[in-house]
């Protein structure tokens, strides 16, 4: 769906644009629920760290999953973020709901953050191609972000 804008960018491109963001918007809602799961679940060694960590990476992936639903619509498209949706588009694996022990969420939890960064990163490339240098800075702040909590997230992983 397109709503009526003044933005200046072409409406072909508006449409591409929202297409890339639609999906990383379901990636999003996926992973703050995937995140929310090993907050609430953990146990084990650094108990409080890593809740209150994975805590702390929730409300980042929402602030980012607000940022992306408000410049599709900035955009002129619909933002269509109910978790219905995101669980039939989301490209992330599904979350092993068995794991209890710290380390196997924070190894879980890596992987599904280092996967939706490489998708943000993509879009960054290809907002960037269709001339939309303002949602590529945008997807750029958002990854920059993750990207340290990726840091966190992994500076907690058993190293052999």
């Amino acid at each position: 769906m397109t709503q009526t804008t003044k933005n200046d960018i072409a409406s072909a491109s508006r449409k591409k644009i929202n297409a890339i963001l639609g999906q990383l918007l379901s990636d999003a809602i996926d992973f703050y629920s995937q995140t929310k799961q090993a907050h609430w679940n953990v146990k084990g060694e650094n108990f409080i760290a890593l809740h209150e960590l994975f805590d702390s990476l929730a409300t980042e992936v929402g602030d980012a999953v607000d940022t992306i639903a408000e410049r599709i619509m900035q955009l002129g498209g619909s933002a269509q973020g109910t978790v219905r949706v995101a669980a039939k588009k989301s490209r992330l694996g599904e979350y092993p709901l068995d794991i209890i022990a710290s380390q196997d969420h924070v190894d879980a939890l890596s992987s599904a953050l280092a996967k939706f960064n490489s998708y943000a990163r993509k879009g960054i490339d290809e907002t960037s191609a269709i001339g939309d240098a303002v949602t590529a800075d945008m997807l750029t702040g958002i990854t920059r972000g993750l990207d340290k909590q990726l840091w966190f997230v992994e500076s907690h992983l058993k190293r052999k």
